[in-house]
């Protein structure tokens, strides 16, 4: 399977260029990569399977819709393995992932007042390959990123100028937090910092999403 073409379509699906319910052309994939329908449907399986997707019999490929609910039903898996990535991070941290962190927390404090949804949420990317290359468990990592870019695009939707500050803080303090808990090699701190911010960042959404509805 192509890589590069997957992590493409995949940001296109993640950050909204491609709609909720939209029909992917496969010709016009193709044209656009330069590549066969074969290559490239070998690309759309792997996003389906990523459930990023829905491949339809004689209409096509169609971007999945948010489904709040399935959404809902994620976190609460989520918050484990976060909870475990923060243990295992802290056991293993080396100065070379706090320098990497100290630069992401810079990154997000600039954010205060601009509004960019993408580099936000890129943002949020790099510190989270930060924690889970630091905890040094490639089947949690493989299994956190697919249901975290699960829901990204719930996050993605909620995010506005109204609370848009609020949003970069809660982010940019869940960084500085982690950068001190994990300084010290408290792993149960780490763990509890985990499950509280994603509770927080899910009781952010939550509030967003249904003030949208």
């Amino acid at each position: 399977m192509n890589e590069e073409i997957y992590r493409i379509l995949q940001d296109r699906i993640l950050f909204l260029e491609y709609e909720p319910g939209r029909i992917l052309n496969e010709k016009v994939l193709a044209a656009e990569f330069g590549i066969s329908r074969t290559p490239l449907r070998e690309v759309l399986n792997r996003l389906e399977w990523a459930q990023l997707v829905r491949i339809l019999p004689r209409t096509g490929t169609m971007v999945a819709e948010i489904d709040y609910q399935k959404m809902m039903n994620v976190y609460p898996i989520r918050l484990e393995l976060e909870a475990m990535a923060g243990r295992l991070a802290a056991e293993h941290i080396a100065p070379g992932h706090l320098v990497r962190l100290a630069a992401v927390g810079e990154r997000c404090a600039a954010l205060q007042g601009i509004v960019d949804k993408n580099a936000l949420v890129n943002i949020d990317f790099d510190f989270r390959e930060i924690i889970y290359d630091a905890a040094e468990n490639e089947v949690l990592t493989g299994m956190s990123g697919e249901l975290y870019r699960l829901t990204v695009r719930l996050w993605y939707v909620t995010l506005d100028r109204k609370s848009w500050d609020e949003e970069v803080h809660a982010i940019l303090n869940e960084i500085t937090s982690s950068q001190e808990v994990l300084g010290r090699g408290d792993a149960p701190g780490m763990a509890e910092l985990r499950r509280a911010s994603l509770i927080s960042h899910l009781e952010r959404i939550r509030a967003k999403f249904l003030a949208l509805c």
